[in-house]
């Protein structure tokens, strides 16, 4: 039986194959329950046109496997890591301590402290070995920000977040003439 990171890995090759570029980011969480949030940022990576890789690694219950494929991550073409963790949230800080570009830290909302407690252990780096962070459960800005990462080396990415950004404004302004032209009312009735 194929476990669910041979599945996302597959996914990864068969999307890969015939291409020649190598993954700009690397998604890794330590559990497959991260993937609901962290296939946010895979979509988001996918929509600006940037390869990656995702997979599924437990620090804690498989360091050698993990410290590998951070070692490795560099050599395969990688230069951003983004990281997903819950609760002691320890992946994204150890991939800042063996990777030597930028990683974005997910923290992962729990069932415990909400999330808490992975957004302080994610923030609260020591000296010398930082994790960009974003919001709880923020796979979508991760995505953002890597791209943001690497669009200051690389003038078409740069265009597609500009038109992004012009396309969420866009979208406000087509609401916000909706709301003007029938109403708070019909509008939420609308929704």
């Amino acid at each position: 039986m194929k476990s669910l990171t041979q599945d996302i890995n597959t996914g990864y090759k068969k999307r890969m194959k015939g291409k020649t570029t190598m993954p700009k980011v690397g998604i890794v969480m330590g559990s497959d329950s991260d993937l609901k949030v962290m296939k946010k940022a895979a979509v988001m990576l996918e929509k600006l046109g940037i390869d990656y890789e995702m997979t599924i690694i437990s620090a804690h219950r498989e360091p050698d496997v993990f410290f590998e494929w951070a070692r490795a991550a560099e050599g395969k073409g990688i230069k951003v890591i983004i990281a997903g963790a819950g609760m002691a949230a320890h992946l994204p800080g150890m991939c800042a301590a063996l990777f030597p570009m930028p990683v974005v830290g997910v923290p992962m909302s729990g069932k415990n402290l909400g999330g808490e407690d992975a957004l302080f252990s994610i923030v609260q780096m020591p000296p010398g070995i930082p994790v960009a962070t974003v919001a709880i459960d923020g796979g979508m800005n991760a995505a953002i920000l890597a791209a943001k990462i690497l669009a200051v080396s690389d003038g078409e990415l740069l265009d597609k977040l500009k038109a992004y950004t012009a396309e969420m404004k866009e979208t406000v302004q087509a609401k916000a003439a909706k709301l003007e032209e029938i109403g708070y009312e019909a509008y939420l009735q609308d929704k």
